[in-house]
C-alpha cells in the first residue's frame, strides 16, 4: 500500500521544480555582465563589445609607449590591453598587442585601434582610452 504525501510536505519540492523551471540556460551565448556595445564601436576600461560570435571586454592599460603623436621617434612603441574574450562556455583573458592578432578557441581577433594618441609632456588618463577590436 503506497503511503499518501500530504500536500504541506510536497510543498518544498513544487517550488524548486517551479524555480528551477524559469532558469534559462544559453550554451551558445557569451556570459557576460552589461549589455555589450554594438560590434566595431570603441569601448572604455570595462564596457564589453560584440566581436563576431565573442564578446570582448578590455580590462586595463598594461603598456602605452606609443610614439606621442607630436613628437619624433625611432621606435613607433605599442599600447597592451589585458582584454578578457568571452565566448560561448568559455572565457579567456589576454594581453592584445594593438596591430596584432590573438587566436584562442579556434577565433582569432585583434586590437586594430586605441584612442587618444599620446602626446609629448602628458599622461592618458584611463577613463579616457577608447578601444576598437575585430574578427580576423
Amino acid at each position: 500500500m503506497a503511503a499518501a504525501i500530504s500536500p504541506f510536505a510536497a510543498a518544498p519540492f513544487a517550488l524548486v521544480a517551479l524555480a528551477l523551471g524559469g532558469c534559462v540556460l544559453v550554451p551558445d551565448a557569451p556570459n557576460v555582465e552589461g549589455t555589450p556595445a554594438p560590434e566595431g564601436h570603441g569601448v572604455p576600461i570595462d564596457r564589453p563589445v560584440r566581436v563576431g560570435e565573442l564578446v570582448v571586454t578590455p580590462r586595463a592599460v598594461v603598456e602605452d609607449s606609443r610614439c606621442p603623436e607630436n613628437a619624433r621617434c625611432v621606435w613607433p612603441g605599442r599600447l597592451i590591453v589585458r582584454t578578457r574574450i568571452d565566448g560561448a562556455g568559455w572565457r579567456d583573458t589576454a594581453d592584445l598587442t594593438l596591430g596584432q592578432t590573438y587566436g584562442t578557441h579556434g577565433r582569432v581577433i585583434a586590437l586594430v585601434s586605441a584612442t587618444p594618441g599620446r602626446q609629448a609632456e602628458s599622461e592618458i588618463e584611463t577613463r579616457a582610452y577608447r578601444f576598437v577590436y575585430a574578427a580576423r
